[in-house]
């Protein structure tokens, strides 16, 4: 049995319960209870604070947990991290009054900063040889300023939306965090074995998040054209059509790729391009 320790509630919490579901484990949950056992694999789940995630890690009462880089890297236990999950990406930065001059971090010298990340953010002024006085707070970071408790704040940033609504702007991106997985580092045999398991999992799902199917008819004579372009896992599936000088190619193709990636296809003389989401790839 593996216990996983994710955030209670939030938009981690729902990223995180959406992959373990997308994993194919079954579970119920619901909003006031703090643990949940899987019914189709030795899982059970356990609704922490993000904050207490790390410590509980490292301390053997959970044997993984998903968290953010951003809270994993500030608790100092960046060791525990076995894979990055790809969803909940933020930045942690820097952000100062919209009226205030800013040039550089040199700026900062000597100025109140509020953050809930003084760990991060203290190692960050040292690499660039700035002294200031960190405000270390847990909430409303953003109003520092305009209470007078400091002059710039430094916190987490997704739309940058908050900042903009409380006068601020952003200046400097100090981290850059998105979810991973942490394991405990004293895991049994069984339960390495299990968590390989997971993994292997999880990899599936964020590789098929990545990629699309991609079906086309091209002439004959443009085929080893549409080889470069899609060369697929290993190569394209191609079939003959019924009419003569015609193919049907199956392929696989990046995300990020794909708009750039047809536009080159029709170029060459493919028709009849369909897209379809894969639900999981296994390498």
């Amino acid at each position: 049995m593996l216990r996983l320790a994710i955030q209670k509630s939030g938009r981690l919490s729902e990223d995180s319960l959406a992959l373990i579901r997308e994993c194919g484990i079954n579970f119920i949950s619901s909003s006031y209870k703090l643990k949940t056992e899987a019914t189709n694999f030795p899982l059970e789940i356990l609704f922490l604070r993000d904050d207490d995630i790390p410590g509980y890690v490292q301390d053997g009462v959970a044997d993984l947990g998903i968290v953010g880089q951003n809270v994993l890297v500030e608790a100092g236990y960046p060791e525990l991290e076995v894979e990055a999950l790809g969803f909940s990406k933020c930045r942690l930065s820097l952000a100062v009054p919209r009226a205030d001059a800013y040039a550089s971090v040199a700026a900062l010298q000597g100025k109140n900063i509020a953050t809930s990340y003084p760990n991060i953010l203290g190692r960050y002024l040292a690499e660039n040889g700035v002294q200031s006085h960190l405000h270390t707070i847990s909430g409303s970071v953003e109003i520092a300023p305009s209470i007078g408790l400091a002059e710039a704040i430094c916190d987490i940033v997704s739309s940058g939306s908050t900042l903009l609504g409380n006068g601020l702007r952003e200046v400097e991106t100090v981290f850059r965090s998105e979810a991973v997985l942490i394991a405990q580092p004293n895991l049994s045999v069984e339960q390495t074995e299990l968590l390989e398991q997971l993994r292997f999992r999880m990899q599936a799902v964020r590789r098929a998040k990545r990629s699309k199917y991609i079906v086309l008819n091209a002439p004959l004579a443009s085929l080893d054209e549409v080889r470069r372009l899609l060369p697929g896992i290993k190569s394209p599936t191609i079939t003959p059509l019924a009419e003569a000088g015609w193919v049907s190619v199956q392929s696989v193709v990046q995300e990020d790729e794909f708009w750039h990636i047809t536009s080159q296809l029709k170029a060459v003389g493919a028709e009849g391009i369909l897209v379809l989401p894969i639900e999981k790839m296994i390498a």
